[in-house]
C-alpha cells in the first residue's frame, strides 16, 4: 500500500515501514505525527484520488531524528570586476518512519 501526502508544502510518495527525510518539523524526537492531508491512497488493485484530499485517510509516522542536509555552495563572480561572493546553506530535515496508512 502506498500514499501521497503533503508535508509542509512538499509532496512525498510513501509506503509503510519506510524512512523518509522531510522538511524540518517542530515535533520532538520519538513522538508520533499524524498527517491528515493525504492526496492519494492506493494498492495493487485500486487507487483512490482525493479532491484535494482523501476523506478519512490518515498517515501515522514516528519522528526518528532531526538532521541537516549536505552543504550547498553558492558562488557568484563577475568577470573583470574583482567581485567574488561565496555562500553556503544547509537545509534542516526531519527523519520520519511511516508506521501506518489508514
Amino acid at each position: 500500500m502506498f500514499a501521497i501526502i503533503d508535508v509542509l508544502g512538499s509532496q512525498f510518495k510513501i509506503a509503510e515501514n519506510q524512512k523518509y527525510n522531510v522538511p524540518r518539523m517542530n515535533e520532538k524526537v520519538d513522538s508520533e505525527v499524524t498527517f491528515d492531508s493525504v492526496l492519494m491512497v492506493g494498492d495493487d488493485k485500486k487507487v483512490k484520488i482525493g479532491t484535494p484530499g482523501v476523506k478519512g485517510a490518515k498517515v501515522t509516522a514516528k519522528v526518528l531524528e532531526h538532521i541537516r542536509d549536505d552543504k550547498v555552495l553558492v558562488f557568484k563572480k563577475k568577470i573583470r570586476k574583482g567581485y567574488k561572493k561565496k555562500n553556503g546553506h544547509r537545509q534542516g530535515l526531519t527523519r520520519i518512519e511511516i508506521l501506518k496508512i489508514a
